[in-house]
């Protein structure tokens, strides 16, 4: 069995800088990585290197157009397809991710509100 990747320090900064501010926004961990929800829904994290945004059809067709793009699998076979990994030079490069980001809220927010798990 693979071994999850790691979020690098770099990649966890960069979604702290990118996290909206919001009460309806929080963060906590994903796969052993760190990812973003509004309302229980996750719409934004990173896993190991690569950096995921969630998103409607039309947004995922457009986004999966640009070279290095992917629907996120953080399993081989297992796909997440509401989920798109932006290409990797994009993170050095937060004003290219900013936008998906602000797709990827906005849709996320029109989801019905996950209740949390009981304990």
């Amino acid at each position: 069995m693979d071994k999850m990747p790691r979020a690098s320090k770099q990649s966890e900064a960069l979604l702290r800088s990118l996290m909206p501010e919001s009460k309806d926004v929080t963060l906590r961990p994903m796969f052993g990585n760190l990812s973003a929800f509004v309302s229980g829904n996750m719409f934004m994290g990173v896993f190991g290197d690569d950096f995921l945004v969630r998103l409607p059809e039309s947004d995922r067709a457009e986004l999966l157009k640009v070279e290095g793009s992917a629907i996120f699998e953080p399993m081989k076979g297992r796909q997440m397809k509401e989920y798109v990994v932006v290409p990797r030079s994009w993170t050095r490069d937060p004003a290219k991710v900013r936008p998906w980001v602000t797709r990827s809220l906005d849709w996320s927010s029109k989801l019905p509100a996950k209740k949390p798990k009981k304990r």
